[in-house]
């Protein structure tokens, strides 16, 4: 009899042990991720990665800002050598005159104003200017080691030259657009061709190109129909 309830007791413990674990198992389930499912992340882990986007925004435009001071500053720094080099070079040519440095979009620009004879530096055609505007931008290579595209205006000969070309395109565009025949003007240099190629496109029913091979590549202006 005593064997029999011991054996009994036995088997009662085994059946309760096995429900504990099947229990555990339970809630071990409940509380595990099962494959696939992801959880949900907490309210301040949200905010840190939508802080940490933000700063890395923030970053990537003081990045372009901090690329555009640098540019301006490599400009202002290749004006400053320029009008240097000028002002040494007016000394040495005995030439009097006001070196005024700024900056035009990509190119630092150089003018040489106010002295007298300042004509000569300039030349038949801008021939002289345009050599001195070569040696210039040389000498700004030699201190930077940087190819500069630097422009040297004396006497505002190319800021007259400028006007006078610009207001030559839009005759010339309204000339073709009233009578239909296309017509050529005299070989101009890249610098010279863009303006007038910009004036020609202020006026509607007329296009403009480039024919020709350097020096004497020049500016066409045609009807558009």
């Amino acid at each position: 009899m005593t064997e029999t309830a011991t054996q009994s007791d036995r088997e009662t413990e085994q059946v309760n042990e096995s429900a504990a674990v099947d229990a555990a198992a339970v809630d071990a389930a409940a509380t595990t991720e099962e494959p696939g499912q992801s959880v949900a992340p907490a309210e301040s882990d949200v905010e840190d990665v939508v802080a940490e986007t933000d700063d890395s925004d923030d970053a990537d435009d003081d990045a372009d800002d901090a690329d555009e001071g640098d540019e301006e500053d490599r400009l202002v720094e290749e004006g400053e050598i320029a009008g240097d080099y000028l002002e040494q070079l007016l000394d040495v040519l005995d030439f009097d005159g006001d070196i005024d440095l700024d900056v035009d979009g990509d190119r630092a620009i150089v003018s040489i104003d106010g002295g007298d004879d300042l004509a000569k530096l300039v030349g038949r055609k801008g021939e002289v200017l345009d050599a001195l505007q070569e040696l210039t931008r040389l000498a700004v290579q030699q201190a930077t080691g940087d190819r500069s595209r630097l422009m040297l205006d004396i006497a505002r000969w190319r800021a007259d030259r400028r006007d006078r070309l610009a207001r030559l395109g839009r005759e010339v565009a309204e000339r073709v657009l009233a009578s239909g025949d296309r017509e050529a003007l005299d070989p101009m240099t890249p610098f010279e061709r863009k303006i007038v190629h910009d004036a020609v496109a202020d006026v509607e029913g007329v296009v403009s190109e480039s024919e020709g091979a350097e020096p004497k590549r020049r500016v066409v202006v045609l009807p558009t129909v």
